[in-house]
């Protein structure tokens, strides 16, 4: 049972607490509540962009990162489809350095044509890194065009469509995003380590209660249009082995369906014990070298990801692999395949993933915003899962894997 205590601040601002007296330490994360589906299809990859200026200094910081390293801690940040999410750990003696900092970038980032010039070519440097120069890098790319079309904003990796949107962002650009998406009333903060209910109530009213309410614009994402029928593409790059992914739309987060697609993924991938691990990477042939299962869990209509790499070379040998993980899937609809044995046991394994990854402070600072922006309980979160019959893994998998629509890519080696 984590103990966590909440509050909200005139202007909007969330936060949550959590406090942990065997550290010495503490961190603190603030996540907004924006992300690459707040986009067009003309100007991506702003979000992360923008996840980078947000460390070019502020009206009062010059250097972001060298104050929290010079009060004994470190800091870094994330960006998704659906949000933006900054954190810092320090010794919980220096917190109020974190709250300081924190407040002036969402007060007053340093929005200048030097910073943005700087930051824009570390972000296409960045893209060429990860999506051009290395293997399957670029996978994401056509597997969500594949799904959503062109229009909707999830038909994008999160880095963008291509370096030149990135390259075409100006200071007029990073302003009206800062102005329509970073404020107090469209953020959480989570403070979790050995520090005490009352001094982060303090800090928070000290540093950011007298920031004003951003009003931020609500977003009206179009409805996704995935395919009516299944898709293939195939594809070829520098990379090693072929890789094969078969992808099915899935139901946004907070649904029932969701966390039963996350129980399905979990009995079909999650450890030795799982059905992939014993039918297909073990008992396959040798035609698997890896096998897995995942979802892209969205706030959004998201997808289901069953993934290999294959030792065998040719189309036919991926198309091979793509049936034997579709009947893999499939399978799990059958009557009594699931047994109450087997779905326990992944439900225990889900409890201790959950357990273990609330232990750390920052770990727990995070899941703590998320739930908190959710407006949902953590503690409820392993009983929640554990709702998920074996009769609603059969529903789901009869719907998913023998009646919608999948989207196919096989990513081969260059000839």
């Amino acid at each position: 049972m984590i103990d966590y205590r909440t509050f909200t601040l005139d202007n909007g601002l969330r936060v949550a607490h959590s406090c942990d007296p065997s550290t010495a330490m503490a961190a603190v994360n603030l996540l907004y509540d924006t992300g690459a589906r707040d986009e067009s299809p003309e100007l991506t990859g702003i979000a992360h962009l923008f996840e980078h200026l947000m460390f070019g200094g502020s009206a009062n910081v010059a250097d972001y990162s060298a104050e929290i390293e010079a009060a004994g801690g470190w800091d870094n940040a994330w960006t998704s489809n659906d949000f933006t999410n900054f954190y810092e750990v320090l010794p919980a003696q220096n917190i109020e350095t974190a709250f300081w900092l924190e407040s002036d970038r969402m007060l007053s980032p340093l929005l200048d044509e030097r910073t943005l010039e700087v930051q824009r070519n570390v972000v296409i440097e960045e893209f060429k890194q990860q999506c051009l120069n290395r293997p399957y890098g670029d996978m994401a790319h056509y597997l969500r065009r594949m799904l959503y079309g062109t229009s909707h904003p999830y038909s994008w990796p999160v880095i963008g469509k291509k370096p030149d949107h990135v390259a075409a962002v100006t200071v007029a650009d990073a302003r009206d995003w800062f102005f329509r998406h970073y404020g107090p009333d469209n953020a959480v903060l989570a403070v979790c380590g050995n520090v005490e209910f009352e001094q982060v109530r303090e800090l928070a009213e000290k540093w950011f209660g007298s920031i004003p309410r951003r009003n931020t614009v609500k977003r009206q994402l179009p409805a996704p249009v995935f395919p009516t029928s299944d898709v293939e593409e195939q594809v070829s790059g520098d990379v090693p082995q072929t890789a094969v992914v078969v992808a099915y739309p899935m139901a946004a987060y907070g649904t029932k369906d969701y966390f039963v697609a996350d129980t399905i993924t979990d009995l079909l991938s999650a450890g030795r014990s799982s059905r992939f691990y014993r039918n297909l990477l073990m008992g396959g042939g040798g035609l698997f070298s890896e096998v897995d299962a995942s979802i892209v869990g969205s706030e959004h209509e998201g997808f289901l990801m069953l993934n290999a790499k294959i030792s065998a070379d040719g189309v036919e040998a991926a198309h091979a692999a793509a049936g034997m993980m579709k009947r893999e899937a499939a399978a799990l609809a059958a009557p009594g395949s699931v047994t109450d044995y087997e779905l326990r046991r992944c439900m225990n394994r889900f409890e201790s993933t959950f357990n273990f990854s609330n232990m750390g402070y920052q770990s727990r600072a995070a899941n703590l915003a998320m739930a908190l922006y959710h407006g949902e309980d953590i503690n409820a979160a392993v009983e929640r899962q554990k709702q998920t019959t074996t009769a609603d893994v059969a529903r789901l998998a009869g719907t998913m894997f023998d009646h919608t629509p999948s989207a196919t890519l096989i990513y081969m080696p260059c000839k």
